[in-house]
């Protein structure tokens, strides 16, 4: 369908071709392993003040990033991403819910999005051949851009407008029929697409389940989050040191946390399966927590090449695993980190492997925390040592 020729002809032909190009993208889409797509206008996304509000709240924590000049004006207007962009398609890609492994002694609990494969690697894969799809069949080349978590868009206001789902207490997008399992990925196209009706309905209603389920209490009224408080930024977005007064709220989550969603009642409505792609590998999902303390930095690489988890980079997974390791307070996580304490290169592994010895407690961690304070070096793990000597 030649979308050029179509143009100069009738102007009832056009708008029948293009209806007929969107119901073929959405075919595609489908091929392709999106479970949902919509489309909308390249208009401000509405609630772009609540974003602007959250920055200067500073409930961004260390994600500088986000605060840019640059950033805040690319994500207040789609089209300076794009000038030329006339739609954006909004595409969701199903991933596995949280498996409820029954041995869970001493190990940790992985979200399920970072389970199987790295939706980084997958997904822009997909949204090229999806690209190529439409140039093909409208036989001219399209301006585009797309994007899955990685691009400047306030990805869950499109998705919205797009009639994907609507935006619930725990800031999930959240579609009737899927739940909230699931990856956003978005085009941005320089061809017009007829839009879809916004999601308007808000489903959450007085339900305030994932709020008062969230271990670190990080959901706010406003349907943003406090990131600084939230696991998921604790685990994977922080680079430095976990603070003290969170980690004992952190359970044995090792890299995200899918709380929130758990106890959101329409994911009982989740598929029980999600895109082959995102298979959950089970030394992932749940990992024996004194092995992965262990772990070399060829290990790491060698375990997380297509993993989400490599983002943590290995100091940040293992500081997760050593707090995982203090909050299930086993007496046979004591020699591994001992182990950790004494001979880890990584200074921030040392002071959390500190934290959980102290956390744990007993005559074994005191002579643990005793022989380590003779011999480190580095003061901010001397200074984890004497705090945790003083709660053993």
């Amino acid at each position: 369908m030649n979308l050029k020729r179509a143009a100069a002809c009738s102007p009832f032909v056009f708008p029948q071709m293009m209806m007929e190009l969107k119901r073929a993208i959405q075919g595609e889409a489908r091929r392709l392993g999106f479970a949902l797509m919509g489309v909308t206008t390249p208009e401000p996304p509405p609630h772009y003040a609540v974003f602007e509000d959250w920055i200067r709240a500073g409930r961004h924590a260390g994600m500088a990033y986000l605060a840019g000049e640059r950033s805040r004006n690319r994500r207040a207007d789609p089209r300076r991403l794009l000038p030329e962009c006339k739609s954006i398609l909004v595409l969701a890609a199903p991933y596995f819910p949280p498996i409820h492994d029954e041995d869970g002694a001493g190990r940790g609990r992985v979200t399920a999005y970072a389970c199987g494969d790295d939706y980084h690697d997958v997904l822009p894969v997909r949204l090229k051949a999806l690209v190529d799809y439409i140039e093909a069949q409208a036989e001219i080349p399209v301006f585009n851009r797309y994007y899955t978590d990685t691009g400047p868009l306030l990805e869950r206001d499109l998705a919205q407008r797009a009639g994907l789902g609507w935006i619930g207490k725990n800031t999930c997008l959240i579609n009737p029929g899927l739940g909230s399992y699931f990856f956003l990925a978005e085009i941005l196209l320089g061809i017009e697409l007829e839009p879809d009706q916004h999601f308007i309905a808000d489903r959450c209603g007085s339900c305030r389940r994932c709020i008062d389920a969230c271990p670190t209490q990080c959901i706010l009224p406003d349907r943003t989050l406090d990131a600084g408080r939230c696991i998921a930024y604790l685990t994977i977005e922080l680079k430095e040191e976990t603070p003290q007064n969170l980690r004992s709220h952190m359970g044995n989550w090792i890299f995200g946390c899918d709380v929130c969603q758990q106890v959101c009642p329409w994911n009982r409505f989740a598929p029980h399966e999600g895109d082959l792609a995102f298979s959950p590998r089970r030394e992932v999902y749940s990992p024996d927590l004194i092995n992965e303390l262990r772990m070399t930095v060829a290990e790491f690489n060698r375990k997380f090449k297509r993993s989400p988890i490599k983002r943590a980079k290995r100091r940040g997974y293992l500081r997760n695993v050593a707090v995982a390791l203090g909050n299930t307070g086993e007496q046979m996580s004591i020699p591994a980190l001992q182990d950790a304490l004494t001979n880890e290169m990584e200074p921030l592994v040392r002071r959390h492997a500190a934290w959980a010895l102290g956390k744990i407690g007993g005559i074994e961690s005191r002579r643990a925390l005793d022989f380590a304070l003779g011999k480190e070096t580095q003061p901010q793990v001397l200074a984890e040592i004497q705090d945790a000597l003083k709660i053993v």
